[in-house]
């Protein structure tokens, strides 16, 4: 086995539930995932609803879906599903009878307990950047291959910030590590520079059964412990419009089987796989999904879904897919009406077009993390990181996105809306009156450090100020800052022999040939 981190003689046990940052470069916000405390975005009307359910219940019953997986069409036949070669049709009150089986949330369980997350309910969570086969950072300066040492790098992130709750897929893809072995060389990395929940990918039977024996040993669970609770979760895509491939629903029965968790996200793109109109690009969507958790339901009922919205629209002049639009966002708010119409948990995302972390970075990124909030979401993928439509990783973009995240994480605490009488603060208004001011009084000494949001990014300087400290962008602070966090990070603490255990199965796999490739 190559390149596999020096073993380290710690012991520890939950130690690994400390928040293990290294050097404190930053004071950042502690582990809580927010909830979400307002009221859903909702631009639908009941009739609405109404409409795209009964959209999507149409396209399964009339139009069907394909599924290019043997084994699942003879599951959904036997089940009474309508199966003509890979068509295959299902009737509403079958789809609703079960879906009703899956629960409206559920909990994910890390090898570090204090990093547990229930999905579903008011809950948000965030996840770093997934999938990206590119990475650009400001020492590079332009668009390169990712590696392994840069995947490292993204995972340090995704462990120090506590605004980041669960460790998606590949923050950005090691392209040279051979495919065959990638996914051991990257789990290893995930188990071992964090502890957070590990995801999976739906790409072929040793991938998947790789990735769940090793986060049962990570976990120090025998085989019964890791089957009695959802320890990870796959997040798959159906091949839109109106088709499941043959890997993501192998990898989806694999899992559904053994009790893990399950996203399925269809990526439609109004106007070039799905309908240029939101509505039907949603229903489109809601189908593909739907039929799905009905799957996954026949398999192992109870078993823990989500579905996801990756509905956006394409720019007509070019094709080229857009993100952070206001289309995005009133798809991700109506699909988020239906998945509650449905009683089940939401997955959408942080994305943008951009190409390097400027403003239309932000701007996009911001737009849709919002539209997240709004729509209920309860994980939120690429929620740090992600730059030109998901094909480029970038520490500096990933941390700037986490100052966004521990804002919402801020704004979703109840305190600042509290209404006490501390809070109405009557007696500081009196003591004041008409003529002082408010920053010395002992109401104000008494929260100053704590009552307003403190940036670990921004620069809130005058212009005089910033000119005089070096005039550097928010880019540029972030990159100086991605530089010191990875400089600085301990990884949390792993048992010796669970670590050895790991390192063994790896070496094992990689010399058994992985997953089999066609190159």
């Amino acid at each position: 086995m190559t390149d596999v981190p020096l073993r380290r003689t710690r012991h520890g046990g939950r130690a690994g539930a400390k928040d293990r940052r290294g050097t404190s470069v930053i004071e950042q916000m502690p582990w809580k995932p927010p909830v979400n405390i307002d009221r859903p975005t909702e631009p639908l009307d009941e009739a609405g609803v109404e409409a795209i359910h009964d959209g999507a219940m149409r396209i399964l019953e009339e139009i069907g879906i394909e599924f290019l997986n043997p084994e699942a069409l003879d599951i959904l036949r036997k089940a009474g599903c309508t199966v003509d070669g890979e068509n295959v049709r299902m009737g509403r009150d079958f789809v609703m009878e079960m879906i009703a089986k899956a629960p409206s949330e559920f909990t994910l369980t890390p090898r570090n307990l204090d990093r547990k997350i229930t999905v579903g309910g008011k809950n948000l969570l965030f996840g770093n950047v997934s999938s990206p086969p590119n990475y650009w950072d400001m020492a590079i300066g332009r668009k390169v291959p990712g590696t392994r040492e840069m995947c490292k790098d993204l995972l340090r992130l995704t462990q120090y910030f506590n605004c980041i709750h669960f460790a998606g897929g590949y923050p950005v893809e090691p392209c040279d590590i051979h495919a065959s072995v990638r996914h051991l060389d990257v789990l290893y990395d995930k188990l071992t520079l964090t502890d957070k929940v590990m995801h999976a990918y739906s790409l072929g039977r040793e991938r998947v059964e790789d990735v769940m024996e090793m986060v049962r040993i990570a976990g120090g669970l025998t085989h019964e412990e890791f089957d009695a609770s959802p320890r990870m979760y796959t997040n798959i895509n159906s091949t839109s419009p109106l088709k499941h491939d043959f890997p993501m629903m192998d990898g989806w029965m694999r899992l559904a089987r053994r009790g893990q968790g399950l996203v399925v996200t269809p990526f439609t793109l109004a106007g070039a796989m799905a309908p240029v109109t939101m509505s039907g690009a949603v229903a489109q969507s809601l189908a593909e999904a739907l039929c799905a958790v009905v799957l996954a339901q026949i398999i192992r009922p109870g078993c823990p879904c989500a579905i996801g919205t990756f509905t956006s629209n394409v720019d007509m002049k070019t094709g080229a897919p857009a993100f952070g639009t206001p289309e995005y966002m009133r798809a991700t708010q109506m699909t988020g009406q239906l998945a509650r119409f449905y009683n089940l948990p939401l997955r959408s995302s942080g994305v943008c077009a951009a190409n390097v972390p400027d403003g239309q970075a932000m701007w996009e990124t911001s737009n849709s993390l919002w539209a997240a909030v709004q729509s209920g979401t309860n994980m939120v993928y690429h929620a740090a990181g992600w730059l030109e439509g998901g094909l480029i990783a970038s520490p500096e973009k990933f941390i700037m996105d986490c100052e966004v995240l521990q804002q919402i994480q801020r704004y979703m605490e109840p305190e600042i809306c509290a209404t006490g009488p501390d809070e109405i603060a009557l007696d500081a208004i009196k003591s004041v009156g008409s003529t002082g001011h408010f920053f010395g009084i002992q109401h104000t000494q008494d929260r100053y450090t704590t009552a307003f949001y403190q940036p670990f990014l921004s620069d809130w300087k005058n212009y005089e100020g910033w000119e005089v400290a070096g005039g550097i962008w928010t880019a540029e602070r972030a990159h100086h800052m991605f530089k010191q966090i990875v400089g600085s990070f301990e990884s949390p603490e792993m048992d010796i022999a669970i670590r050895d255990e790991l390192a063994d199965y790896v070496a094992r796999r990689k010399s058994e040939g992985g997953a089999p490739t066609d190159f």
